[in-house]
């Protein structure tokens, strides 16, 4: 079953997690959309550089540091997403408390190896 994904944080950078991720999501049959502070396209899903009010995001999956997820707190929380997925290097005691707050699942893990061992 398909699930929604942003990818907050995506990079065009071909040795970037974010990349690596929006490939195995599109490879899985995952629709994913994505934002990052360069437009460009990875395998057919068009990096946004401003924030669009998403319909029927799933999972919100961040490859963005502590310091940065901050000024993304309300826009995640607007999405309503069902979970919220902190890869490794993204883990925040603050937003994981903004979460809770607003019933929005969230785990600690990496979406890579969620979709490697089906648990996605």
């Amino acid at each position: 079953m398909s699930k929604k994904t942003l990818v907050l944080g995506a990079s065009l950078k071909t040795d970037r997690y974010s990349n690596y991720a929006i490939r195995k999501l599109v490879a899985n049959n995952h629709e994913v959309v994505a934002f990052g502070l360069k437009e460009g396209e990875i395998e057919g899903v068009t990096i946004d550089t401003g924030l669009k009010p998403y319909n029927d995001v799933d999972t919100v999956t961040l490859y963005l540091n502590p310091k940065r997820q901050k000024d993304y707190y309300n826009y995640i929380i607007s999405l309503k997403p069902k979970r919220v997925i902190f890869n490794p290097g993204t883990e925040n005691p603050e937003l994981y408390k903004k979460l809770k707050e607003n019933t929005i699942d969230f785990e600690v893990a990496c979406t890579l190896v969620l979709l490697s061992t089906n648990q996605y």
